[in-house]
């Protein structure tokens, strides 16, 4: 239902906490939580983590980023947009595809690979150290040696790229719309 008025002042307050708590979660988990526990844990108890973290991580984001657009898109009737207007709902759009991305496709196959990953450096005795740098000549020699890790390896750093891209877009876009949202705070 579109709605010309004024949004209520709950309205407003949901508003902004909802794209705080988006944008805070995303700045933790992308770039302080991942760094901090990478080098306190071993390789695949971090793996493990991630795999039990993220699902839960790109589904908040993708409810979050949906009531933020639904909220924004109730208030700003299309026919009454300007281009700002319309370019925070597009963000808003964005970031909530680029959350569904990650719920639904390359966060969960990017965790299965990992655990296919996982299987073949525990039979060559890898993945129980702690940070990533110490044994990168035995994953060399295993990337050489075995075809079967190669690819994995390859598939892996192509959905954990695409991963991370999605997740990055994502927090963009959050990062306009809070930037939108401040300079304008009379007309969330």
């Amino acid at each position: 239902m579109v709605t010309e008025g004024e949004p209520t002042d709950l309205v407003k307050v949901l508003h902004l906490l909802v794209l705080s708590f988006t944008w805070g979660m995303q700045l933790w988990v992308s770039f302080i939580a991942g760094v901090a526990l990478v080098k306190q844990v071993t390789l695949h108890t971090f793996g493990l983590v991630q795999s039990k973290l993220f699902p839960v991580y790109f589904y908040c984001l993708l409810g979050s980023n949906f009531v933020s657009l639904a909220v924004y898109a109730v208030y700003h009737p299309r026919e009454l947009l300007d281009w700002h207007e319309s370019l925070q709902m597009a963000l808003y759009f964005v970031a909530v595809i680029m959350a569904g991305l990650n719920a639904q496709w390359f966060g969960p196959s990017a965790t299965e690979v990992m655990f296919k990953l996982r299987e073949v450096e525990q039979e060559h005795g890898l993945g129980n150290q702690i940070g990533i740098g110490s044994q990168r000549e035995a994953y060399a020699k295993l990337r050489e040696q075995d075809p079967k890790y190669k690819a994995y390896k390859s598939t892996f750093g192509h959905y954990h790229g695409l991963s991370n891209l999605c997740n990055l877009i994502g927090f963009i876009c959050t990062t306009t719309n809070i930037v939108y949202t401040a300079l304008n705070l009379h007309t969330i």
